[in-house]
């Protein structure tokens, strides 16, 4: 009888709820620029306000943090767009919006030499922002940033396909590493002995364009290929298709998220909110937002109703060739991943 009673006891035991991991991304960050005297006017806090919200909903934030976090103010290479802003007020914005890891490869991370990327990693050091993409040479940039949560370890991988050539990492130069899918393919299966999830983010394609480049299309495939259960993109300032593509999702550009110009082209944009279960990628949410500096003042605005409605539009239209089903959720973008397949496209 004691023996029936355990039993019977065992059973009743409810079964648990899989792990949930929310890891959100956004677009390209630059806290300089035109929009210098607002941030100075309203705070460094000012252009998370009214994203802060969605953005704490997740539990990893990642970002693409463009322009070196420094007062120095040395060019080393002859360039028409030079950015910089001060380490000691946006790194604690950036912490206070939510953000806990962002990349540095893009063509602005060396605007202010070498000087100019040591002040950056100091100041997200000091708030504790992990960081991937960029070192003082080729090996500290390939390097991966890991994070745990929820009973995961997540891999950040980062990688520049933008000029100027000079700021591409060596053996012995200070600099973001170039996306070489050799070492793409290498990183991510050695990021994959040290973490259950590996991101990969990308800076490339073209400005203020929405077609895709082919070796976008190449190089994401391969990422997921070779282990990545996402790939991120930045670079054109404008939203790019979403392909779900074997087990992961490619978004090509999420567009700008807080950046520091009147760019014309920068209109709409997106977050993107991965959900794990069990550590496996289940559904991808894209969350529309106005980042037309004219009308938000450099604070990137959610949409809801028909604005949100035609964001979603947008991307369905930009996926679409790429074989990516997004349904509308309420104005929001939905992609349901289904469980793990052999099915190649």
């Amino acid at each position: 009888m004691a023996l029936l009673a355990i039993f019977a006891g065992a059973s009743a035991v409810p079964a648990q709820e899989p792990a949930e991991l929310r890891i959100a991304a956004v677009g390209d960050i630059m806290l300089g620029g035109t929009g210098t005297p607002e941030f100075e006017r309203f705070g460094y806090d000012y252009p998370f306000e009214k994203t802060r919200a969605l953005l704490k909903q997740s539990h990893i934030v990642f970002g693409n943090l463009e322009g070196p976090l420094t007062h120095a103010d040395h060019a080393p290479v002859a360039k028409k767009y030079l950015y910089r802003s001060p380490p000691e007020k946006v790194a604690p914005a950036l912490l206070n919006a939510g953000f806990n890891v962002v990349s540095l490869a893009n063509n602005h991370a060396m605007d202010q030499g070498v000087e100019g990327l040591k002040h950056t990693l100091d100041a997200l050091d000091l708030v504790g922002i992990k960081h991937t993409g960029a070192g003082m040479n080729l090996a500290e940039a390939r390097k991966p940033a890991i994070l745990e949560s929820h009973g995961a370890r997540v891999a950040f991988l980062a990688y520049t396909l933008t000029f100027p050539e000079e700021f591409w990492a060596t053996v012995e130069r200070p600099g973001s590493p170039f996306g070489h899918e050799a070492h793409v393919r290498a990183d991510i299966a050695a990021a994959k002995q040290q973490a259950d999830i590996v991101l990969v983010s990308f800076h490339w394609g073209q400005e203020g364009k929405t077609e895709l480049r082919d070796y976008q299309r190449s190089l994401g495939r391969a990422a997921i290929d070779a282990g990545a259960a996402a790939v991120i993109g930045h670079h054109p300032h404008v939203l790019q298709g979403v392909e779900r593509y074997k087990n992961g999702v490619i978004f090509y550009s999420l567009g700008n998220f807080a950046f520091g110009t009147y760019g014309p082209e920068a209109f709409r944009s997106a977050i993107a909110t991965l959900t794990f279960r069990d550590k496996k990628l289940s559904e991808v949410q894209l969350h529309p937002l106005n980042v037309r500096n004219a009308e938000v003042v450099f604070q990137a605005l959610p949409l809801a109703g028909k604005e949100a409605d035609k964001v979603v539009v947008e991307l369905q239209t930009l996926s679409q060739p790429l074989g990516t089903v997004i349904r509308n959720d309420q104005g929001v973008a939905v992609i349901t991943l289904e469980p793990a397949t052999n099915v190649k496209r």
